[in-house]
């Protein structure tokens, strides 16, 4: 059976039977917790929604961030990557939302047991930015103790961290509310901008783009003090750094690409192999 059947039948298996299974679910996350109580908070799930179990999968890597992207079809938000892979029972609720409200109800206030810290949910628009995050915003708006809110020029921080990337349409409705439960994903363009971390929380950009080094040989100086420098003007305003296109092979270029985005202190490593990540980090005991 083909990869994506396969999960489309497990998805539609476990809409039936949701009040069922989600619950099992939330309860060996918990006993996952328990052996290894420490969140990878550098740990970024690309695609979190190709894997067997979305979202389940990565928080049982402990990973601190997890992506979904989204289609709007109807007045529903549909997960996938093309629209060929839209699934009528893979929408932004079942997968994510509603699995993290049990989640956070069953471990008192959190996703990760005794951590306050909130799980960001990077949330990638696929479609027009405008129209669909004023539609994701009325999703949102359903579970309102899920998370982090600005309101009137404050920041309440929840759970959950929702930040919205993809069209860049979004930033319009986003930037006009006094109120919301998500932040914008910011490009280099916007590193230093007049805009406070208080909207543009995240800062992230294409690896390839910006740097020339795979990982292979030595990272060229110059573009270590760029990213360096990139990092420190960040973290200065508050904002956090993700790159994606980053190589995802395992092996030593890859290892060596990590290396050195934890030492310029990258906020978020962005993986498809969630244990080959678990696993460096944890050897590194950096994150």
């Amino acid at each position: 059976m083909a990869l994506t059947t396969r999960r489309r039948a497990l998805t539609t298996i476990g809409a039936a039977l949701a009040g069922v299974v989600a619950l099992p679910a939330a309860d060996a996350l918990a006993g996952e917790q328990k052996r290894h109580p420490r969140p990878l908070w550098r740990a970024h799930a690309h695609n979190d929604y190709e894997h067997e179990r979305p979202l389940f999968d990565a928080l049982d890597h402990r990973f601190g961030s997890v992506e979904a992207d989204i289609f709007l079809v109807g007045d529903q938000l549909l997960i996938g990557h093309t629209v060929d892979d839209l699934d009528p029972s893979r929408t932004l609720e079942s997968l994510y939302l509603d699995p993290l409200a049990r989640i956070v109800k069953a471990n008192r206030g959190s996703v990760y047991r005794g951590h306050r810290r909130p799980l960001q949910l990077l949330i990638d628009i696929k479609t027009e930015g405008s129209s669909t995050y004023l539609e994701l915003d009325r999703h949102l708006q359903r579970y309102k103790h899920l998370f982090t809110t600005y309101a009137h020029g404050r920041v309440f921080p929840g759970p959950v961290t929702a930040v919205i990337s993809g069209d860049r349409a979004a930033r319009t409705p986003m930037e006009a509310q006094t109120v919301r439960r998500a932040f914008y994903d910011g490009r280099l363009a916007d590193l230093g901008s007049s805009a406070p971390a208080s909207f543009i929380s995240l800062i992230s950009d294409n690896w390839t783009l910006n740097f020339t080094w795979q990982g292979v040989g030595a990272f060229p100086d110059a573009e270590r003090q760029k990213l360096r420098g990139i990092v420190q003007t960040a973290h200065a305003r508050g904002q956090q750094v993700r790159f994606w296109a980053t190589p995802d092979v395992a092996g030593p270029a890859r290892d060596a690409l990590w290396g050195e985005l934890l030492a310029a202190d990258v906020d978020y490593l962005n993986t498809d192999d969630l244990a080959g990540l678990e696993a460096f980090l944890d050897a590194r005991r950096s994150a």
